[in-house]
């Protein structure tokens, strides 16, 4: 499992997020002047499982790269936030297809193993554009 970059336009957000929650996850990030936790996000759809805040913060700060964790829903166990309600990859990948969003806080992925950090400084981040090698890097990483 390896974290590759991708640009956040590729990602589709599947859930609302909470500005107030994006404004305290920029702060942090914006404090440590690193990105350090990686957005985990489905490999063929390139739907996010987990990060829609940080998600919402890499477009607010206009980067062109984030770090990703490209994964199968074989190896994520998915339930609801939300007692009494029944999600499943299916449903997600429906909503993802769809272009509309869940409410926040809806979809819970759980990983079966621990996802690895990162420490990439931010402007680092800023310096790197999209690359045909990045490209590709993805596109074999969703292979």
């Amino acid at each position: 499992m390896q974290v590759c970059l991708l640009s956040p336009t590729c990602l589709i957000p599947t859930e609302e997020v909470d500005s107030d929650r994006v404004a305290e996850v920029q702060a942090q990030i914006l404090c440590a002047g690193c990105w350090t936790v990686p957005i985990t996000a489905e490999k063929d759809v390139l739907c996010v499982m987990d990060g829609h805040h940080r998600l919402a913060v890499a477009h607010r700060l206009q980067l062109p790269l984030v770090p990703v964790i490209l994964l199968d829903y074989s190896a994520v166990r998915v339930e609801s936030w939300r007692p009494g309600e029944t999600i499943t990859p299916a449903c997600i990948l429906a909503m993802a297809r769809s272009g509309r969003k869940f409410p926040c806080k809806t979809t819970r992925h759980v990983f079966d193993q621990s996802l690895p950090n990162c420490n990439l400084p931010l402007e680092s981040l800023h310096l790197l554009a999209p690359t045909e090698r990045a490209r590709a890097d993805a596109k074999r990483a969703r292979s």
